[in-house]
């Protein structure tokens, strides 16, 4: 622990997955709505206590977009401050596999969009420069191995 932070104020980032969804030249989006402002992102959300980064991808795609997904790769960790918020987020690459269009979506979820990457680069209301960088680093190749990101559970 930093003794120049106070305890109450300990540093804890969010740590949270997004999951990129190609089809093509289009990838996967959703449109939520962000302290009033509509903005883009990829399906992407907090790992809950228990799970892993791999279940919390795939969940947090299938809440926020209806689609059922099978993780490929692993992309890549990013590492994004906005204002006194610090986000630790675990990209990963899926493929679409099913779709349920009548399913509900989370809250704040306004839809969803296929955009190409110009698309995107154009879009003056992306949530954070992570929306890009993760597009980029797809379309650049990078595809790490799955096991690159373990999940340990605890021995009893």
């Amino acid at each position: 622990m930093n003794p120049a932070v106070p305890e109450e104020e300990v540093w804890r980032p969010h740590v949270t997955v997004a999951t990129v969804v190609a089809d093509g030249d289009r990838f996967l989006l959703v449109e939520e709505d962000v302290r009033g402002r509509r903005v883009l992102n990829q399906p992407a959300g907090h790992l809950d206590a228990g799970e892993s980064l791999h279940q919390a991808a795939v969940r947090e795609t299938l809440e926020e977009t209806g689609w059922h997904v099978g993780l490929t790769h692993f992309l890549g960790v990013q590492q994004w401050t906005s204002g006194a918020l610090h986000f630790v987020r675990f990209a990963f690459a899926a493929t679409a596999l099913r779709h349920e269009p009548e399913r509900p979506l989370d809250d704040g979820i306004l839809g969803t969009t296929w955009l190409t990457r110009d698309e995107i680069a154009a879009a003056p209301n992306l949530r954070s420069p992570m929306v890009l960088a993760n597009v980029d680093d797809w379309l650049a190749g990078v595809r790490l191995p799955l096991a690159t990101v373990n999940y340990m559970d605890s021995v009893s």
